[in-house]
Formats: C-alpha cells, structure tokens, sequence
C-alpha cells in the first residue's frame, strides 16, 4: 500500500515529522517497507534562459545563456523546440541523475560546443510522459529556488506491507485512522456530500442468484450522471496517482482509481450509452468471454460472477471492467457501480485468470460493507465537482445491512496476555479512537466491532488493538518464571531422540539432508506405499504425486545426483516424518541415512594409506549395520537387547540386509545393501547400503526415582575371558548363540563377541564354526577352578539347548 504525505494529511492533521509518523506506523502494526523522500528532485533548480543561439554545427539545436541564481550564467546545448530566451524552466547541472531517463549528466560536448546541464522535459522529471519541449513556468517562477518544491513533486512516498488480516489500511483514510488513534494526530471527517437529484436510475439491477448463492453479491448500489464532460483530471489527482505508480486516464476513471486508495472503496464507471437494457448480477456461463479493460480476453465459467447486459458481459464482478463500456472523451452519461463481493470467489477468480487489479487486492481481503452507499455518494461528488452533470437517484438491491459483531471482553485479559498494565480507561479509549463501541462500567464489557473490521472476532483480537496502539515497545523482556523442579525435562522424548539420532550419524561422518515429503507414484509403490490415501490433491508437480512411506527413495536419488556431478562418495542422512496412512498414527518420524561408493566411517576414496582401515573399500552390509546399530546405542538401546534377523523389505538386498526387532514382534528398523531391482527401478547405481530406524516405535524409557547417576562401583577382582567354538547349523544365527551364552549368567558375565566363523567339509554338510569370547568379571570374590567348570557348563548347555551347537573339540 503506498500513499504520499501530503495525500495522508488529507485525512490527518499532525505536525509530526516523515521519520516519526514512518515509525510510529511500524510500531502499530503497519510495517513501513520503504520511503521514496524525493531526494533525486533536491537537485533541480528553476532557471531563467537568457538567451537561445542558433548552435553553429547544428540546425535543430540551440546553444543557451541560463541563469541559474547562482552568479555566473551556464551554457547548455538544447533540441528543445520551445527552447527560447525567457523561458522559464527546469534546470539540471553537470553530475545530477535525471531519473525519467535514468542518466547521471556530464559535461558533454555536442557538435564543438560544451554543455552544462540540460533544461528538462516533465518526461526527464517523471511528471507526465511529455517529451515534445522543456518545462515552460510562469515569469514570475523565483529562480534559483528548488524546482520540486516549487512544482510540488517533492512529496515523499511511504510504502506500507500491509499483512491480510487488515483491509481496513488499504486506505489512506484507514491509515490515518489508525495513527490518529495512536496519539498521532487528529483525524480529520469531510461532511457528508449534499447534491441534489434528479428522477430515478433507469437501469435496473437484478441479483440473479439462488438461495445458496446470495453471499456472492450481498449488495448491489447504481446511479446514473446525466450530461458529464469527461477529460484529464486535476493535476493534484493526478500528481497524487502518479506518485504511488498509478497512470492518469480520464477523469471518470481516475475518480474511480482516487477512491480505490483514499476510502478503500473500489468502484466502476460504464459509458450508460453502451449499456443495453439493465443490469444482471450472475454466475458466468461455460465459455463466455469477455474483453476486459486490460485488452485481454478471458473465458469465463459459472466460478465466476459477472456483471452483464441484455447483450453480454459488461464486466468481471470486483475485479476488472470491460472494455465495450469503459468511459472515453465522447461519455456523456455514466452508471457507477458500488458493489459488495465475496472476498473468496474474488480471490479464486482473480488467481484462475491471473489478473491482478487493485480492487481484487481490496475484495478479497474484505471492504466496509456500510461505507457501499456513501462511497457511491463521495464518488457523485468528485464526478459533479470535476466533470459536472446530472446525478439521478441511487438504486441499491441486495443489502439487507450490517449486523455488529459482539465480543465480550475481560480487560484483565490485557495483562494476562500480553504483560502490560494498562488502564481501564485506556484501553477503552483505544478502542474507542479505533471505531470500537463499548457498553458496560464493570470489569468485562461488551464490545461492538465496527463494520471496517471484518479481522476482529474475539477477545484476543481486542487484547491486540490495545497492545499496539498503547505500544509493543512498552513490553518490558522478563526471565521466563524458574519451574519448581530444576531438573525438570524441557523437551520431549521424540525431540531428545530425534537430536540424539542427527548428532550421532553427524560424527559417523554423515552429512545432513532435506528431501521432499512427497515422491513419484511409482517410487511411493516401490517402497511400500503407494495407496489412494496418501496421493495429494494438488501436486506441486505431477512426479510429486505421492506422500512419502520411506526416506530411502529421496536419499538414494540425492546420492545419484551428487554422483552425476562428481561426487561419488557421499553418505548422508536425514531425521524426519514418513506416512504409513492418512491418520496421526500413520505418520512416523525415522532416522534414515544411506552410503555410497567408499564413504565408510574410516574414511573414502582410493588413498593406499587408508586400505589397512577400511577406506578404499565399497561400503557394504556392515557399514549399514554399524549406523543403524549406533543410532540405537545413542537412544540408551545396546544391541544385546536387540534382535537381528536375516533379511528385509523387497527393496534390500535378500542374502545382504537384516532387520532389527525388539522382542519377538516389535520391528524398529531395517538396514542392508539395495536390491538391484530398486535401484535400476530409481535409475541409481553404484555400491549403496542404507537403514531407517523408527523412532516413534521405540518404548518410552522406565522413569526413574532420580536422574543422578548412580555410584560407579568398580570391581577390585581380575577379569577373565573364556574362549569357545561351537559347532551349528550354518542356517544358525551368531546373535542366537550370543544370547545363549550371555543369559548363562548375566551377574558374571560382561560380554560376548564373536571372533571367528569357519565352515569347511570336516565339519559336515551344511555345518560351520563360530567361536566366541566370553568376558567374565566377578564382583565380590575371586573365582576357584569349580567356579569356572560349573560357569563352562551352564554356557554349553545354554547354547546347546537354544541352537543345537555341539562344542568343537
């Protein structure tokens, strides 16, 4: 929204400064965005020409004698045809930026003869597009005085950000109420207009709407002017549209364009010569076009309301006018229309045809439903003071009147919310000075909210108003209260374990990744999901149909675009929701990450340093495995008490990829190398393992009576290690014979860990070796020869009845 100053002292009367009024308007609310101060028009000066000579290189140019009210007269080479000696003009020197055509003059030499600045055109100074001669002023024009001032374009503009929520300030008027109401100022009212009228509309209008439909047009008002003369407006309306980036027209149209900034209140003019028949408020036809003022022709549908007469549409109801009947030089009689729309079909039409018009930016957001009829009369006054006539009796259809919305309203609720102590009777008297009406002496009043603000509904909307009117600023910082217990946990625990998962796969060497939420129908089937309930409604993309069921296909297609550039080596991961179904339930949150090429956690790349550490090497099962597992470790989950079993989803490699449960039925995750069927399905290659792991699946940690650590109790007694190999079936898993043996005796037993795995024909079909290490740490004495037999035993046994493993001998 933008408005120059001396447009917004039309409506306030204040002395304060461009810089206090700028900021005050930020502190209410309405964010200055930027302030046009004229300071590139300080330069120019009004100049006398004392003389014009012929230029001797040059029939159509002059050389000039001009008097600049500094002393010394400056010479200046002009093509000017009205160039002559005594004009009366603008004057720039050598090194001033001539902002209409966007140069920083020099002194130039044109023809043999040095030039000293120009005399201007109101093309070079931005007044109008005349570029046919020099500005030509009155004799009595004080020369050497500032030409802005004089011509008064001097004006600074402010430009607004004007937040949706406030149509009410897409008005200067509004503007100013605001301030007025913030101590800025005193408003100023412009009395009621009072014209007469004579006899009645002629053209009637019909809302041809049903029951359903009424709240597309929920007023209607028309009035005919009799015998207008149309021409260019006054040049301070047109100075004032020109300021804020609006191109003069005609008169008629320019009223419209005036009260469209200065009330808020869009309106429209048809030539009543070119309107057939009366008026009709209806929903477009399939098909039906339309000419619109902007030369454009649009095809309509029953979405949009328009306005049409006995032979067609006339105009696209608060957005744009036709063409057929727009108002020209020949207009004689006008119909102008002041209407009410429905802010969402206005912003749905203007978004399907792309058309972008100040009254849409005003409609959609919502107009003053009372201001319809005295806008049409301020309008009637501006076309009888500017262009004469005629004006006949308003018809109004439709409006049935505003009802004010009600909201009780506790002061106290001031304080509570917003920390400021202010009055009773200064909270009242701001919502007074905003246009609110109170009733009630007690400590909750009722509040009527006027009908200019359609944002206001409730009590914390109240609350607002008197904080920003009695000042944001005036909130004082406070330290958050101290919470009764210090050790009280702040986050939740899917927030610590979603920070837990990103620091750990961090310093594994894995870098941080964002991917879509939403991928391609066919990898949402590849991955498992795929169903009609997860597809979106309006896709930013047709190949972003689908919400994700996994992070693995987002992750894998970022590695391959890394690699397509070069970087072939990438692991990276990424902490966040996938969707199992349309319900909060369905939504997950998963720790996934993948590897490709040789970014092991040792290192990557060919360095015949790194081969005896693991880099060098294509990443495999393991290096899924390890992130996988350390995730877990990181949430207070060890991998003893986790189950691993062979195997995964179809998208993972069957004999490389295994799948991480606790207890018999929960499953937490998944980790492998990739099916080579998924990744020629994704168009990805390369060595590539990855896991997820879901977070949310993970049980809630006991609570405990205290969160201080316990006493670390060291063992004074030497620890021991015990080797054993066992013979099983090779279909047997290590983790089985590990459990087998830790559960022998979980008090003397610290570890196990598998050191050696052997298959071999000596030891039958289809049979293998694992050997594993046993670490025994006593804690209140020093274990005897029986001890260790008997602990050898339980081990065996355990093992024995679990896998069927026989000891090797």
């Amino acid at each position: 929204m933008k408005f120059t100053l001396s447009w917004l002292k039309d409506h306030l009367d204040t002395d304060a400064t461009l810089e206090q009024i700028c900021e005050r308007l930020t502190m209410i609310g309405l964010e200055v965005e930027e302030v046009d101060d004229k300071a590139s028009f300080k330069p120019f000066v009004i100049a006398k020409v004392l003389s014009a000579e012929k230029h001797p290189q040059a029939d159509k140019l002059k050389v000039l004698s001009v008097d600049t009210g500094m002393g010394k007269p400056v010479q200046v080479v002009c093509g000017a045809p009205n160039a002559r000696a005594g004009l009366v003009g603008a004057f720039a020197a050598a090194g001033t930026y001539v902002p209409g055509i966007a140069v920083t003059l020099a002194v130039g030499n044109i023809r043999g003869v040095e030039s000293h600045g120009m005399m201007c055109s109101e093309k070079e100074l931005e007044i109008s597009d005349d570029h046919d001669g020099i500005i030509d002023l009155p004799d009595d024009a004080p020369v050497g005085t500032s030409f802005a001032t004089y011509y008064g374009i001097d004006d600074p503009v402010i430009e607004i950000n004007l937040t949706p929520n406030r149509p009410d300030c897409t008005s200067v008027h509004g503007i100013a109420r605001d301030l007025a109401a913030s101590g800025m100022g005193t408003l100023k009212t412009r009395p009621a207009p009072t014209f007469a009228v004579s006899g009645e509309t002629p053209v009637k209008v019909a809302l041809d709407f049903s029951a359903e439909d009424k709240h597309l047009c929920p007023g209607f008002a028309l009035r005919l002017v009799r015998g207008v003369k149309n021409g260019p407006s006054p040049a301070w309306m047109q100075k004032q549209l020109r300021a804020i980036g609006q191109r003069p027209i005609n008169a008629l149209v320019d009223i419209t364009n005036y009260m469209t900034f200065d009330q808020g209140r869009p309106l429209h003019v048809f030539d009543a010569a070119k309107v057939k028949g009366n008026l009709t408020v209806r929903r477009a036809k399939d098909g039906e076009t339309v000419l619109a003022l902007d030369t454009k022709e649009y095809k309509l549908n029953p979405a949009n309301v328009v306005i049409s007469d006995e032979k067609g549409i006339e105009s696209i109801g608060g957005i744009m006018g036709g063409e057929h009947s727009g108002c020209d030089e020949n207009t004689i009689d006008v119909l102008i229309e002041s209407a009410l729309w429905d802010p969402l079909n206005i912003a749905r039409t203007g978004r399907a045809h792309s058309i972008i018009t100040d009254a849409r930016y005003r409609f959609e957001r919502g107009v003053d439903p009372e201001y319809m009829v005295p806008g049409l009369e301020r309008a009637t006054e501006l076309v009888l003071e500017l262009c004469g006539g005629t004006p006949a009796k308003t018809d109004v259809v439709g409006y049935e009147g505003y009802t004010p919305k009600a909201v009780t309203f506790p002061l106290s609720e001031v304080k509570r919310l917003t920390g400021l102590d202010v009055s009773r009777d200064e909270s009242l008297a701001i919502l007074g000075r905003l246009g609110f009406k109170v009733d009630g002496t007690g400590d909750t009043v009722a509040v009527q909210v006027p009908s200019w603000r359609p944002d206001v509904d409730g009590k914390a909307d109240l609350v607002e108003e008197v904080m920003r009117i009695h000042g944001i600023d005036e909130i004082k910082p406070q330290p958050l209260p101290r919470l009764a217990d210090v050790n009280a946990r702040i986050l939740t625990t899917l927030q610590i374990r979603t920070r837990l998962a990103k620091r750990v796969l961090a310093t594994r060497g894995m870098l941080e990744a964002v991917t879509w939420s939403f991928i391609p129908a066919d990898q949402a089937t590849l991955f498992g999901g795929g169903s009609a309930a997860l597809k979106l409604e309006n896709p930013i993309a047709a190949d972003m149909s689908d919400m994700r069921p996994s992070l693995l296909p987002g992750l894998l297609t970022a590695a391959q675009r890394n690699a397509d550039k070069g970087h072939g080596d990438v692991a990276i991961f990424e902490v966040s929701g996938t969707y199992e179904n349309d319900t909060a339930e369905g939504q997950r949150r998963v720790a996934g990450g993948i590897r490709r090429g040789t970014a092991t956690l040792n290192g990557q790349g060919r360095l015949w340093s790194n081969k005896d550490k693991g880099g060098g090497k294509p990443i495999d099962v393991y290096d899924a495995k390890a992130d996988a597992l350390a995730v877990l470790e990181a949430m207070g989950f060890p991998a003893a008490n986790l189950q691993i079993e062979q195997g995964g989803p179809a998208w993972y490699h069957p004999g490389r990829s295994g799948t991480i449960k606790m207890g018999p039925k929960l499953v937490i995750g998944h980790f492998g190398e990739f099916h080579p069927r998924t990744l020629e399905a994704l168009d990805v290659s390369g060595a590539l393992c990855g896991f997820e792991i879901v977070i949310d699946k993970l049980p809630e940690p006991k609570k405990k009576a205290t969160r201080t650590k316990p006493v670390l109790e060291l063992s004074p007694f030497q620890a021991v290690k015990r080797d054993f190999a066992f013979i099983v079936d090779r279909k047997v898993d290590a983790g089985a014979i590990l459990r087998a043996a830790g559960s022998a005796d979980r008090k003397l037993i610290s570890g196990v860990t598998v050191f050696d795995v052997f298959e071999g024909a000596s030891l039958g079909e289809d049979k293998k070796s694992i050997a594993i290490e046993v670490s025994i740490q006593p804690s209140d004495r020093t274990l005897t020869d029986e001890d260790f037999e008997a602990l050898t035993a339980r081990i065996i046994a355990n093992v024995e009845k679990s896998t069927g493993g026989v000891l090797r001998g």
